[in-house]
């Protein structure tokens, strides 16, 4: 026992690179402190302080060689970096006609993403300008080179994005005009970020763009932010705000992680009694207005929202249903305490199958996450009812197979609905039977073992485990460059394998985080993450990506994402 709350101290303290989940697997947590014992005094042998300060010596090895050198930002250089890009120093000026306009297909969405872009351009913002002469930029001089159109070629339009969308696209910049064309709105929008990321400001304050031709698309088709929004309420201005700076970095899943153990602020339209009585209060729940709105912001965006509503565990804020939690007993008698979801009453599966209808029908995606993670088995143990339908079913003492019970009608619940699911590893580290196209998520430690194992297995895979980056480490390390060279498909397996690797996430899970803190502690770290995630595997070089990083997150800064700065010193111009 002193070993574990020894070890927990060390993970309090030295969190870096711990691959767990801050909620209870201490073995998890144990099996990390080794390795980040020996890392920290690594980092403390090597990384003198400066006298007086308290900081890294400038001169030292690793990470703090180049902390006292300012970062000079690249001019024009998008992020994520495109699959294939060729630039010329041929400079072009926006002019005061200039426009989007489109010469095939047109639906809402590409309405609304020209005038976004058009506002950004020019004058750094989303919202509609009052008049022209907001804009600072200076027009171009005569016979100065100058583009005045944008034109869009696409097919088709549907209505929401999916897993399968097709985001590819190819721009061109020239003389005569920028060009985009792709097979759906999906690629239109990433085409347009793009665009939108080669413009800067000339230095006599010209809106310039050099000629250009890319062709792009994503490495994986799942790239992914967690927010976890039970631990803390996230405000909805502020989760409208992250969908914003997921579009900069063309992320396209909101993994909503929206309740949990501490909290149940979503608002259900046939069991009000969850959030009224399972929310922090009244103030703190989303409306099925607000959860609407969310979908549909993310939709003009080409982001997924997938929720996540975690059972058997992380459930102690869906008490106010009757009977649906297990009764902790302590000798032979109920205290009044509770634990996971009861999985052996039929009226659990009844609740459950008509409040996972109203989810299915209210998030448009095919996808929900049903977590399955971290089931503390204390309880059911403790329970004579549940002692006894072990040994009915003939389960022994394996209560692992009880968890599989319940997983499985759950599932089979999900799959009455049509609807998809995905789950973290522990439902198939526990021998669950599920459908083939179910998608799996791994987060634990030991990932690279995992991913083999569940690719083996034949089901599609993201991942997050090394990309928690509520996970706070010491600012001088840097530790968007850890999570920048992580290679998802580096484990051992076949080519088939390496292709069920859909792509992974970056996680914000609550513990000290609220509307306050959660865009500067996610950007710029998750957009080193979401270069890993588009790009092609062999863009990889840390110091070619700091000053492009730079440039990023000044980018967003003058599109009102308050993104901290993590690249070293610096200003942006």
């Amino acid at each position: 026992m002193f070993l574990k709350l020894a070890a927990l101290f060390v993970c309090i303290l030295l969190h870096k690179n711990v691959f767990c989940k801050p909620h209870n697997d201490l073995n998890n947590i144990i099996r990390n402190v080794e390795d980040i014992i020996r890392q920290s005094q690594d980092d403390l042998r090597y990384k003198p302080e400066t006298e007086g300060l308290g900081l890294p010596a400038a001169g030292g090895g690793g990470a703090a060689a180049d902390l006292g050198e300012t970062v000079n930002p690249t001019t024009g250089s998008p992020w994520p970096l495109p699959q294939q890009i060729k630039t010329t120093t041929s400079m072009l000026f926006l002019n005061k006609v200039f426009k989007f306009n489109y010469d095939s297909k047109t639906c809402d969405l590409l309405q609304m993403a020209f005038t976004r872009y058009y506002n950004m351009i020019f004058y750094g913002t989303q919202q509609v300008p009052s008049s022209m002469e907001n804009s600072t930029f200076r027009l171009p001089k005569v016979n100065e080179p100058s583009i005045s159109s944008m034109i869009v070629t696409m097919d088709i339009c549907p209505d929401y994005p999916t897993l399968e969308s097709n985001e590819n696209y190819t721009l061109s910049v020239a003389s005569d005009g920028a060009r985009i064309k792709a097979a759906t709105i999906w690629g239109v929008l990433r085409g347009l970020e793009t665009f939108s990321q080669l413009i800067y400001e000339s230095s006599d304050g010209g809106l310039a763009v050099n000629a250009t031709t890319i062709t792009d698309f994503p490495r994986f088709l799942h790239r992914g932010i967690l927010v976890d929004t039970s631990r803390h309420f996230i405000e909805v201005p502020t989760l409208l705000d992250n969908l914003d700076a997921m579009v900069y970095n063309k992320f396209n899943v909101f993994h909503w992680h929206i309740v949990d153990d501490q909290s149940f602020p979503y608002e259900s339209s046939k069991y009000p009694q969850l959030s009224n009585q399972g929310a922090f209060d009244q103030r703190h729940t989303y409306t099925q207005d607000q959860v609407s709105l969310v979908i549909s912001y993310a939709r003009e965006r080409g982001i997924r929202v997938v929720p996540e509503y975690d059972t058997p565990g992380h459930s102690q804020s869906w008490g106010s249903i009757n009977d649906l939690l297990t009764p902790f007993y302590k000798d032979g008698k109920a205290t009044g305490s509770f634990g996971p979801i009861n999985p052996i009453l039929n009226s659990t599966y009844d609740f459950l199958k008509d409040f996972f209808s109203e989810v299915v029908a209210k998030y448009p995606d095919h996808y929900i996450h049903m977590g399955g993670d971290e089931v503390s088995f204390d309880c059911w143990k403790s329970n004579p009812d549940i002692t006894a339908f072990m040994k009915e079913q003939q389960f022994g003492d394996d209560y692992a197979k009880l968890e599989e019970y319940y997983m499985q009608r759950l599932l089979d619940i999900m799959s009455d609905l049509q609807a998809g699911y995905i789950i973290w590893q522990e439902v198939i580290d526990n021998g669950v039977k599920v459908r083939n196209d179910t998608v799996v998520e791994v987060w634990k430690g030991g990932y690279v073992q995992e991913m083999s194992k569940v690719t083996k297995q034949g089901y599609r895979t993201i991942l997050s485990s090394p990309w928690y980056l509520n996970y706070v480490s010491n600012p001088y390390n840097q530790d968007w460059k850890t999570y920048y060279i992580i290679e998802p498909q580096d484990f051992t397996g076949t080519a088939e394998q390496k292709a069920l690797v859909i792509g992974g996430e970056a996680c914000m899970w609550g513990e000290y985080v609220d509307s306050v803190n959660l865009i500067q502690r996610l950007w710029p770290r998750a957009s080193a993450v979401g270069e890993r995630l588009w790009s092609s595997k062999s863009v990889n070089d840390v110091p070619a990506a700091t000053s492009r990083l730079a440039e990023h997150r000044c980018r967003m800064l003058r599109r009102g994402i308050q993104a901290e700065p993590v690249t070293g010193p610096g200003y942006c111009p």
